[in-house]
C-alpha cells in the first residue's frame, strides 16, 4: 500500500510535510509494504504543469494521502479516484507515517476542508 505526503523537498523520511497540499514542490510516496520511498515533483497546474495533484498521485499508485489539510474540491477529487485522505499530518514524513500507523490522523470528508479553501470555493476568498 502506497501513501503520498506533500513535502517541501527531497529528503525522504526526514523531509518536512508541506503546509499547502497543492503547492508543495514534491510529494513523497512511501510503500508501507516494502518501505520503498520515491519523491516525485509536483508537476500539476498549480506549479505551471498539467493536471491536478490527485491525478498525479493516482498515477503513482497512491491509495492513501496523508496531509495537514486541503480543500473541499481536492477531498472530492481524491474520493472520486478511490484515494482515502487523512488530515492532521505534521513534522516529517516519518512523523506522519508513525501518526498514521498509530491511528492519530483523521480520515477526511468534505466537512473537514481547510477554512480558507471553503471560503474560496464559495467565491469569498482568493488564495494567492
Amino acid at each position: 500500500m502506497k501513501v503520498g505526503i506533500p513535502t517541501n523537498g527531497e529528503k525522504g523520511l526526514e523531509e518536512a510535510v508541506g503546509e499547502h497540499f497543492g503547492r508543495v514542490p514534491t510529494y513523497t510516496i512511501v510503500d508501507l509494504e516494502n518501505d520503498e520511498i520515491k519523491v516525485v515533483p509536483n508537476e500539476s497546474h498549480h506549479m505551471g504543469g498539467r493536471g491536478y495533484p490527485p491525478e498525479l498521485l493516482k498515477k503513482e499508485g497512491v491509495s492513501i494521502m496523508l496531509c495537514r489539510g486541503l480543500g473541499r474540491r481536492a477531498i472530492s477529487m481524491f474520493s472520486d479516484l478511490g484515494i482515502d485522505v487523512y488530515i492532521g499530518a505534521s513534522g516529517t514524513v516519518k512523523d506522519t507515517i508513525d501518526a498514521y500507523k498509530k491511528g492519530n490522523l483523521t480520515k477526511a470528508n468534505e466537512g473537514d476542508a481547510c477554512e480558507q479553501h471553503a471560503f474560496r470555493d464559495q467565491g469569498k476568498h482568493r488564495h494567492i
